[in-house]
């Protein structure tokens, strides 16, 4: 399931798209045209803006706004950076990799199609960006 952050996440990173030409964007705005809590995606906005994906501007005029290549972005990226693995289980994960307790040397088969899983939504995360949040 995707959890909320991931959720408004994208939500912002969406509204962010439809107002790209239009300068930077207050975090109230984005809160209350998206009803996301604003302390929450206060913390949102920082983890994109910290992982290149988001600039900002202080002051008068100031808010947040897509850097140069926030809007070519995966959604995969997105949801790593906000919510961590992207795999059901931690011992399909490919960044976040951890053996399971209950698994012995041979993986089960679970695990196999886990990583179906896996594969199948990294192959469609990957292939779309930001961008394609907005129709």
């Amino acid at each position: 399931m995707l959890s909320k952050k991931s959720q408004y996440a994208f939500k912002a990173l969406a509204y962010l798209v439809e107002r790209r030409n239009c300068g930077p964007v207050l975090i109230a705005e984005i809160a209350e045209a998206k009803r996301i809590p604003l302390k929450f995606l206060e913390n949102i906005l920082l983890d994109l803006r910290k992982a290149n994906v988001l600039e900002s501007k202080r002051g008068k005029g100031g808010g947040y706004y897509l850097s140069d290549e926030g809007s070519k972005v995966s959604l995969a990226t997105i949801m790593r950076l906000v919510n961590g693995p992207i795999a059901l289980l931690p011992c399909v994960s490919l960044n976040f990799y951890q053996a399971c307790e209950d698994c012995s040397q041979d993986h089960c088969g679970l695990h196999d199609t886990m990583v179906a899983v896996r594969d199948a939504t990294l192959d469609v995360l990957g292939n779309k960006t930001v961008t394609d949040l907005v129709k």
